[in-house]
């Protein structure tokens, strides 16, 4: 039972990763039909919808009595707000690729801040791991022949502020996973995320003219089925499985497993899209998975020795 229970916060972490790559799939097809804005407000309407049934129905219980409801929204300030729409805005200003590269960076990122601020300590050969995986990442998109401009320092430092705001959100899950239940977090931060985005959304329409504009989309399936994945699958689902796995598991630990998403993205590149894969990317493959089991095991081997 134990055992089981010690394994858990790991295969949701893989099973996070597996819906994150295939998000960036999603988006791509979403993206057809809506701006950034619009497919961010339907993305978070969908998501805070269903898991307000469970709530209003009973089954989900929330007490927010007596707790610190103001670091939730800096929660929320960080992840989904920060995040989305530094990311929204820096691919505006740079390439997918340099994303995908400066994205990889996020398990360093957190690493430094969950030392400063959680006192979490890893050892040098967890340190090697997370460089091991991150180089992974950034082997793959160097051999497909993409490079970071610098030219667009604008996209380069939003998106290196997409790392920031993700390792922000990671280290305080995790410290308020010991006063609010993964229900808890996840309901307030997709409702916030629900009404800002709604509300630019909608304010934006309004300035232009063009709210047709914002409801044509839904006229296509293929546009609802790729936002009920992003925001029922990749925002609900994801935000309930981060919440818990951060009860469970050291903030650098469960970031690095952000990196398998690039793999998964490939493969789906490869299964939907026809996209090549080459030896490059099993090389890279195999070092984003060998930081990824590294970061962890070595981490359980010392604490075993300290008992």
């Amino acid at each position: 039972m134990n055992s089981k229970k010690n394994t858990l916060p790991y295969l949701f972490a893989v099973i996070n990763a597996v819906i994150i790559g295939l998000s960036f799939l999603f988006a791509k097809i979403a993206l057809d039909y809506a701006g950034p804005l619009d497919t961010l407000a339907f993305r978070f309407a969908s998501s805070f919808l269903v898991i307000s049934v469970p709530v209003v129905l009973g089954w989900v219980k929330l007490d927010y009595r007596g707790k610190p409801l103001y670091k939730v929204l800096l929660l929320a300030t960080m992840y989904p707000l920060g995040f989305f729409s530094l990311q929204a805005f820096g691919l505006q200003h740079a390439t997918s690729a340099e994303g995908g590269i400066l994205y990889a960076f996020t398990p360093v990122v957190t690493m430094i801040v969950a030392s400063l601020f959680l006192k979490e300590k890893t050892t040098i050969l967890q340190k090697l791991s997370i460089f091991l995986s991150v180089f992974g990442v950034v082997f793959i998109f160097v051999m497909k022949g993409s490079r970071i401009d610098l030219s667009n320092l604008t996209g380069i430092s939003l998106l290196l502020l997409t790392c920031v705001a993700f390792a922000g959100y990671t280290v305080l899950a995790r410290s308020l996973s010991k006063q609010f239940s993964p229900a808890e977090l996840t309901f307030m931060m997709l409702g916030i995320g629900f009404i800002v985005f709604l509300t630019i959304s909608l304010i934006n329409h309004a300035a232009a003219g063009t709210f047709p504009r914002l409801l044509a989309p839904l006229s296509s399936g293929t546009f609802i089925v790729s936002i009920l994945f992003l925001g029922v699958v990749s925002s609900l689902v994801t935000a309930l499985l981060s919440n818990y796995i951060l009860s469970k598991m050291e903030a650098a630990k469960m970031s690095v497993f952000s990196n398998l998403s690039t793999i998964v993205s490939m493969v789906a590149g490869a299964l939907f899209l026809g996209e090549e894969v080459t030896v490059y990317h099993w090389i890279g493959s195999v070092l984003i998975i060998a930081g990824v089991i590294g970061t962890n095991r070595l981490a359980r081997k010392k604490q075993h020795g300290d008992g």
